[in-house]
């Protein structure tokens, strides 16, 4: 609520929130106060979607009622949108994140709001594309996600595709969608459609949302394209231009805020979608569309962490991970850990790989790749049975390195399969690429 002398103004002119108000210069749609925010000043949307405070003046008046706030209401399962025989028929499949909140007025903050049929409703020219199904499966936040969830959503995913959906879009939180996509991209055996993970930078009801052009270059390649593999699918450039489709084990998201935050990292992104001409520019190789029905190989490891190494790391630290079924270093370079100081790492990784617990080398540079015998302490840390896996991203080796455990039968089975290519998350050889 707002300040008693506000609300008793309100009440006596007859002002509501949800009313258009007219307060100075500025014009717009009388918001609830936030919790935390000053109860002297008011919140005023404006035309262009972004909240003001203004201070509280008398001369506030009610210019016209035509818009108020509505409570989200509780939606669930599958919605179909106007049918179209003449179009592929695509299935949206909600699970909470910046894409599906709103400004949440109790903090200032944003929350989830909009269901997977909200945002199918708010892109006007899906209908031109396709037939829409949207499914809300669940409403979290990225960082809240576990193993388990990812494996949630690739039963989903796989139902979809089996029930006929000719692609599947998974809204998703931005700060952790790399890791879903890269497990989906492991998880789902055969997929015969493209699965795009879509984000949004940027809340659903700012004026500056990135929710529209992304939902509706993900719409044109899950529908338009030949490709049969998980990408994700945002802005490639800071304008309302065009996205970019990559590969889920090679995208992450580099930047905080930025809406074209995800980067193709040691490879190309497989398509640039043009948002506005509907244009599909093929950029990489792909797997290609095809009759056969997903599967989801949902078994999976979780006792696997993700270690960063840091200067002046003690190797103690290691010691907590000793009941883990296997870990994945962030080294530094090509590969580096502390190996002939007296904070040496070799000791502990050496008792780990003897106790058959993996261990596995990737990069924290993130671009560029490991290499096991460029120098002494790395030929040092692969003759202690380090694995080392070219160029794959750290969060991808930690998802992969938990969906492999479970099929291999000792260390050996586990280097074989860390160092196989599965579903692009190594690349032969390391090319100067751009996402630009």
């Amino acid at each position: 609520m707002y300040s008693a002398q506000i609300e008793k103004f309100l009440k006596a002119k007859k002002i509501s929130i949800g009313d258009r108000v007219k307060v100075g210069q500025y014009e717009g749609i009388l918001m609830p106060r936030i919790e935390l925010g000053d109860t002297s000043s008011l919140v005023i949307k404006l035309d262009n979607g972004y909240n003001i405070g203004v201070k509280f003046d008398k001369s506030m008046k009610k210019v016209k009622t035509e818009w108020r706030v509505e409570k989200p209401q509780a939606k669930t399962g599958v919605t179909k949108i106007v049918f179209d025989k003449k179009l592929p028929t695509i299935s949206i499949i909600g699970t909470g994140g910046t894409i599906a909140s709103k400004v949440d007025y109790k903090t200032g903050g944003t929350s989830a709001s909009f269901l997977a049929e909200d945002i199918a409703k708010q892109v006007p020219d899906l209908k031109e594309i396709a037939n829409i199904r949207a499914w809300q499966i669940m409403e979290m936040a990225s960082e809240d996600m576990v193993p388990d969830t990812w494996v949630e959503i690739a039963k989903a995913v796989a139902e979809e595709i089996n029930q006929g959906s000719k692609g599947i879009i998974v809204t998703h939180g931005t700060d952790t969608l790399h890791y879903t996509a890269a497990a989906l991209s492991f998880l789902l055996k055969d997929l015969p459609v493209p699965v795009a993970v879509v984000g949004s930078q940027r809340s659903s009801d700012r004026g500056s949302s990135d929710t529209v052009q992304n939902v509706s270059c993900a719409a044109n390649f899950v529908a338009n394209s030949d490709v049969a593999e998980v990408c994700t699918v945002l802005h490639g450039s800071v304008n309302d231009d065009f996205c970019f489709a990559i590969r889920g084990t090679k995208s992450r998201k580099m930047h905080t805020s930025r809406r074209d935050a995800f980067k193709a990292v040691n490879d190309a992104p497989i398509a640039k979608i043009w948002w506005q001409d509907k244009r599909i520019e093929i950029l990489n190789s792909y797997k290609k569309r095809n009759d056969k029905k997903v599967l989801v190989d949902g078994k999976i490891e979780t006792k696997v962490a993700l270690v960063k190494f840091f200067v002046g790391m003690d190797p103690d630290v290691l010691d907590f991970y000793k009941k883990y079924k296997g870990i994945v270093i962030e080294g530094t370079g090509l590969g580096h850990v502390a190996t002939r100081s007296k904070l040496s790492l070799i000791p502990k990784i050496g008792k780990m790989i003897k106790a058959g617990i993996p261990v596995v080398m990737t990069s924290q540079t993130i671009y560029g790749r490991t290499h096991p015998s460029v120098y002494r302490n790395l030929r040092t840390l692969s003759e202690l049975g380090v694995i080392f896996v070219e160029d794959m991203l750290p969060e991808t080796a930690y998802i992969k390195l938990m969906h492999i455990l479970p099929k291999a039968r000792n260390v050996e089975d586990v280097k074989k399969l860390m160092q196989t290519n599965m579903v692009g998350e190594i690349t032969e050889r390391t090319e100067v690429v751009s996402s630009e």
